[in-house]
């Protein structure tokens, strides 16, 4: 795909990792950068292949549901660790289909949770 966009936005979020072994199992809070990439074959009559006012609104409309959550409690996380690596992945599977239907593939997507660590989900 010739094609290809990316996108950033950021949440505000508490969560534990239940399971480990040190300071990240108490109760603790990031706020997450999140990154996407998108490709498309074509672009439309205007020459985008998508809007970015209309991918950064799917973006924001599936990060509000994490903002200022505790992470744990979402029906997502009581089966999968809130870690990096599943943020970044439930972030991707809420996104694919949507992005689908507006004639872009979702390539990956990327979590920081600090300045200098970060996760990329891209089955």
């Amino acid at each position: 795909m010739p094609f290809e966009l990316r996108i950033e936005d950021s949440f505000s979020s508490a969560h534990n990792l239940k399971g480990y072994r040190g300071r990240c199992e108490d109760l603790h809070g990031h706020n997450w950068k999140v990154e996407i990439r998108v490709a498309a074959d074509k672009l439309d009559n205007v020459g985008l292949a998508i809007d970015f006012r209309s991918l950064k609104k799917i973006l924001k409309d599936t990060l509000d549901g994490l903002d200022h959550k505790y992470l744990n409690r979402i029906p997502y996380f009581r089966k999968h660790n809130p870690s990096s690596e599943n943020i970044a992945r439930y972030i991707y599977e809420e996104l694919f289909a949507r992005l689908r239907r507006k004639g872009v593939l979702l390539k990956q997507a990327r979590v920081w949770e600090s300045e200098n660590a970060s996760a990329i989900y891209s089955p």
